[in-house]
């Protein structure tokens, strides 16, 4: 049983999405709501983020909209890599990321310091899987990019540990459109 996941996936700029009402967001959240709900009626308590804009963002909204309706008990945090990870984005990008770590029930930053080095990103991948159960990854074998850092680390996990690494493939997000498309 999976009381605690962290999740991930690519940034919005890895995917071609460039605003906030993008469809394929929605389609997104259906995938890893897929994931999640199960877990949740099988006790799943935390979700943790690293507030990475992309799937993180979106998940963590997803879950501060069913703390609200479906599953108060649901506690989201936000492990930052480091401080003002946020300090370089745009305003908007800015907003909607406080938006959604001034709901969280719990948040920290790893390093406590602002950027230095690529490590401090290694380090964030490290402990926050040191202190999960699983990892829910929106992740494409044929599409590296920035999820593979942390689905690498979650390998070295599962063989050192009970611990689970569920992905979720561009298949999953083809067979909710597929189902959507359909039943319109």
């Amino acid at each position: 049983m999976l009381k605690t996941v962290a999740i991930t996936g690519y940034k919005p700029h890895e995917l071609g999405i460039f605003n906030r009402k993008h469809e394929g967001i929605t389609y997104i959240q259906k995938a890893f709501e897929r994931k999640l709900i199960p877990l949740i009626d099988d006790g799943l308590e935390w979700v943790i983020i690293s507030g990475q804009l992309g799937v993180e963002l979106w998940v963590g909204e997803l879950i501060l909209q069913w703390k609200k309706t479906r599953f108060p008990h649901l506690k989201l945090a936000v492990l930052t890599p480091f401080l003002q990870q946020e300090e370089q984005w745009k305003e908007e990008t800015k907003r909607y990321y406080q938006e959604i770590v001034n709901q969280a029930d719990f948040i920290d930053s790893i390093t406590k310091r602002p950027y230095e080095n690529p490590n401090q990103l290694k380090l964030k991948n490290q402990f926050i899987l040191s202190k999960v159960d699983g990892l829910i990854a929106l992740y494409d074998e044929e599409k590296e990019g920035t999820p593979i850092y942390y689905i690498n680390e979650a390998n070295i996990q599962k063989k050192e540990r009970n611990f689970e690494l569920l992905l979720i493939t561009p298949d999953d997000i083809n067979m909710i459109v597929e189902d959507e498309y359909y039943q319109e």
